[in-house]
């Protein structure tokens, strides 16, 4: 089972926003002061589960529906959020509020891109891929209180990944830019923008055709013997409270995510011939914040 495209926009949006909006009170009210020996535990996490429409595969014409879950939260001032399959945890600790924070984190995850059946009789004549476990880490550093209020945020982090599983044998790099701002007590809004760069054993992977794959499937041989940029991702978030506050309570978010394959990626025949180089997914789903 492929996991929600909504972790992609929503994990980060929440992470980014929820928590300056953990640091206040009520609305109109002044933040409490905690007593010297009774410090603010501002750990709150956000479940969520939904469904999802995906394209079949990365670069793939069609796309199917999958139900999925996402995470976020903050645990005695430790940020960690779900970002596709992957798991992000910071190793700085937040404090919240408006100001400059700092991310240095840590990644696991696994890559389950055609691991199952796929629609297309070509690309699926290329037989299964081995899924991928991946283990990296990120920087990154986040503004709050920058354009709207003090609890909007903007974020940049940079992103590494390597497969330690042997499955493509090769790395992705992400950069990263989200924006994410609460526009009341009850709605929240994120757009957010992010590319992957990755090594020559991901393109050979999951984009080339080899001989012998080109005879089964009727596709041409290709190969990628190099480097380079495979894709940009445009994304949009939406949460809306149903409990009165974000902070608590259930939710509904759905978000949309564009992305668009770049160079030899884009010229891959599962691409070029049998797919599609716009890439758009969509997903909605049921939050709960604790």
């Amino acid at each position: 089972m492929r996991v929600l495209t909504l972790s992609l926009t929503a994990a980060a949006a929440m992470a980014l926003a929820t928590p300056a909006l953990a640091q206040t009170s009520e609305p109109n009210t002044a933040p409490a002061t905690p007593a010297p020996d009774a410090p603010a535990d501002t750990s709150r996490v956000t479940v969520g589960i939904g469904v999802a429409t995906l394209p079949d595969y990365e670069g793939a014409d069609s796309n199917s529906i999958t139900p999925g879950a996402v995470a976020i939260g903050k645990v005695k001032g430790f940020d960690f959020f779900t970002r596709g399959t992957q798991l992000y945890v910071n190793l700085i600790p937040n404090a919240g509020g408006v100001g400059i924070n700092y991310e240095l984190g840590v990644i696991g995850g696994v890559r389950l891109d055609r691991t199952n059946r796929v629609d297309n009789a070509q690309v699926r004549a290329l037989g299964k891929l081995d899924t991928a476990y991946e283990l990296g880490g990120y920087v990154g550093i986040g503004k709050t209180g920058v354009i709207t209020s003090d609890y909007d945020t903007v974020t940049a982090r940079v992103a590494f990944v390597h497969d330690v599983s042997g499955a493509y044998d090769s790395y992705v790099i992400t950069p990263q830019l989200n924006y994410t701002t609460p526009l009341s007590y009850t709605t929240l809004v994120s757009l957010g923008a992010s590319a992957d760069y990755v090594g020559k054993g991901y393109g050979r992977t999951y984009f080339g055709v080899t001989p012998i794959g080109a005879l089964s499937s009727g596709l041409r041989v290709y190969d990628i013997d190099d480097s380079g940029f495979k894709r940009v991702n445009l994304s949009f978030f939406a949460l809306q409270s149903l409990s009165g506050d974000l902070r608590r309570g259930f939710g509904v978010g759905a978000g949309v995510l564009y992305g668009k394959m770049l160079g030899k990626y884009k010229d891959s025949p599962i691409v070029s011939d049998v797919g599609d180089a716009d890439q758009w997914a969509g997903a909605v789903g049921l939050t709960y914040t604790f």
